[in-house]
């Protein structure tokens, strides 16, 4: 009797297979013998079989049969030697029983497994073209592995041999301009379809909607995803989720509620997806009282929480500050044998960094370590910059070193983050030798690493570096943004250029463009803020320049910033100076108008102010004001007027 794994017992067992009178009969007969023996001994007996299923269009079970024998194959020899051997086996089959439509299930089978190049090298090799199937799995695997530009060439290679796409392609094109973000491309593929008499199903509806939603058009999406409610068929339970995620996305959490219940009104029940999305969307405006409400609700449905989730709520608990209940969420997550990955360690990081339990941070990065979780940039950034707020710039340097000797590259956020380190302790040689550092590795320095520079400078004194800095920003494409003039403009204040820091505010600011200004205009300049205003309004009245101080002062009320007790003084104190008391009485009056109630650092500058141009009168009705207040009344002696920022 002949051995198992005898030639002469695979030979027979082929035969036996390719002579059975059913496809199942000859699946029956593949199983209980062939399936448990080693398949690279049994290639002839396994090409039988898939070709038998092929031909009775039970392609299912071939695909199924192919990746079986594909796995071990995969393990035990080289990358593409297993693809070679597998085409080889099938070609050979030389009986009736043959079928080229193992191609197409070959090239699927590959393409499902993500072994994108062997089933692109089976489509070189083989003489007939593929089916369809096989042709749209070939494309859609290669936008999985977000190799678009190649998806593209074959597409195009296939329509010059004649493919004609279907509704399935089309849903793969689309989907690959909505990951290319390209709505142009997407909405000109949608009409060329309908052009062609192609019926949409809910999958390319759905993908166009998800591209409208990526891009922020949630009218547009909307009104498609009402198009197809109304006429066509119900949407499932996907689109609801792209809509709702559109929504969340654009902080519209009210509406993507609205389409829940309407999801939930259609008879469709909510997935993991659909929780994660609202509670995330929940926790991004601080509402977690309600995303709480709404984990505890999954149990209702039968959804359990999975890490996405609890990643979600981790976030928003650290967002709002309360770091000791995302701490308490990770304990109950691993409770439940959902271990931690590195997002949710990352965000537990930054969090604790963000309320100052920078050491807590850095025990965590250490059980990350230990739990095998490898930390990412955004992980080790994080540490870095929760060291950095806290002054220690060796422990900063120390994570830094950790990073590297664990294989993740310092990127600009990390570089950034140790300049404005150093430059806030005041240790400019250190943040310049960072800089350059980050120059010689090819990282193009960041409007952060610049800002911090330029910063760093002008707190020193040093106008001229700042400049310079300033104009490397410029010629390597980068715009300031307000921080940034906001630290030039109040280096030339203390600088004693105060000429200057205001002709640079109106040159770079928008309050320096006329009414009429062009909007192309208007998009090359930052909106003045609070720093670079009151900065310039306390160096003009300190320069006499009480006309131009009064401008942007009344331009800072225009423009809807703050104004703050300390503007207010320094106009007050500038009126003051130059005499004029009309405007005195104005600006008190407006004080009062806009509800800032006169403090005792108001009523003493008023005090002071009317003693010193000999208005003693109201200098009086001042000081009893004080007195009224506990202060007492004013020491009429005094000359010195108090300081802006004294109290």
């Amino acid at each position: 009797m002949a051995s198992f794994s005898s030639p002469s017992h695979h030979l027979n067992m082929t035969k036996a297979i390719l002579n059975s009178h059913t496809p199942q009969q000859a699946l029956n007969l593949f199983n209980s013998n062939v399936k448990p023996l080693n398949p690279l001994k049994n290639l002839e007996t396994y090409s039988a079989i898939i070709h038998i299923l092929t031909g009775a269009k039970l392609y299912m079970d071939a695909r199924c049969l192919i990746k079986y024998l594909i796995k071990p194959l995969q393990s035990s020899l080289k990358p593409h030697r297993a693809c070679h051997l597998i085409l080889n086996a099938l070609n050979k089959l030389q009986t009736s029983k043959f079928t080229p439509n193992v191609f197409g299930s070959l090239i699927i089978a590959f393409s499902e497994m993500g072994l994108i190049e062997d089933a692109l090298w089976v489509y070189r090799k083989i003489t007939t073209f593929p089916p369809m199937q096989a042709c749209n799995a070939l494309l859609h695997g290669l936008v999985k592995l977000g190799r678009f530009d190649s998806m593209w060439d074959l597409y195009n290679e296939l329509l010059s041999r004649g493919f004609l796409p279907n509704v399935v392609t089309y849903g793969v094109l689309i989907n690959c301009c909505c990951c290319q973000a390209d709505v142009s491309k997407a909405r000109e593929l949608f009409h060329e379809l309908l052009m062609k008499g192609i019926q949409p199903n809910v999958v390319v509806y759905t993908t166009v909607i998800k591209v409208l939603c990526n891009e922020g058009k949630m009218l547009e999406a909307e009104c498609m995803f009402r198009l197809i409610r109304d006429w066509y068929f119900l949407p499932n339970l996907y689109t609801y989720n792209v809509l709702m995620n559109g929504y969340c996305n654009m902080d519209n959490v009210e509406r993507a509620f609205e389409i829940y219940r309407m999801m939930i009104g259609d008879g469709l029940g909510p997935n993991v997806f659909t929780f994660g999305t609202l509670i995330d969307g929940l926790c991004k405006v601080g509402e977690l009282v309600v995303a709480r409400n709404y984990f505890v609700c999954m149990v209702k449905y039968g959804v359990c929480p999975n890490i996405f989730v609890y990643n979600c709520l981790i976030d928003g608990y650290c967002r709002a500050g309360n770091v000791s209940e995302a701490v308490d969420l990770c304990s109950e997550m691993e409770k439940l044998q959902i271990l931690p990955d590195v997002f949710t360690y990352s965000i537990l990081i930054k969090g604790l960094c963000s309320v100052g339990r920078v050491e807590e941070g850095g025990s965590l990065l250490q059980k990350m370590n230990k739990d095998g979780v490898l930390a990412n940039s955004v992980t080790y950034n994080s540490l870095i910059d929760g060291y950095c707020k806290a002054g220690n710039m060796e422990k900063a340097l120390e994570i830094c070193s950790q990073m590297t000797e664990k294989g993740v590259a310092p990127n600009v956020i990390t570089f950034s983050t140790l300049i404005d380190g150093y430059c806030k302790t005041g240790n400019m040689q250190a943040a310049m030798a960072f800089y350059s550092e980050m120059v010689i590795k090819g990282l193009v320095p960041d409007v952060v690493a610049y800002t911090a520079l330029i910063n760093g400078y002008c707190k020193n004194g040093n106008m001229k570096e700042a400049f310079r800095l300033h104009k490397d920003m410029l010629e390597s494409g980068l715009t300031p943004n307000a921080f940034t003039l906001s630290s030039l403009i109040d280096g030339l204040c203390k600088d004693g250029r105060v000429s200057e820091a205001l002709s640079f505010f109106l040159e770079n600011t928008r309050a320096g463009i006329p009414e009429n200004g062009t909007d192309e205009m208007d998009g090359l300049f930052c909106s003045p803020n609070h720093v670079m205003c009151t900065s310039l309004i306390q160096a003009l009245c300190k320069d006499g320049q009480i006309f131009e101080a009064s401008k942007i002062f009344s331009d800072m009320r225009c423009s809807g910033l703050i104004v703050d007790v300390p503007s207010y003084i320094v106009v007050l104190e500038g009126h003051f100076q130059a005499k004029h008391l009309i405007d005195v009485m104005m600006l008190h009056a407006d004080m009062i108008k806009m509800g800032i109630m006169p403090s005792i650092a108001i009523n003493l500058v008023i005090a002071r102010g009317y003693q010193e141009i000999g208005d003693l009168r109201s200098s009086l009705k001042c000081s009893e004001d004080l007195a009224v207040q506990g202060l007492g009344v004013l020491n009429q002696g005094g000359t010195k007027r108090t300081s802006v920022y004294s109290e």
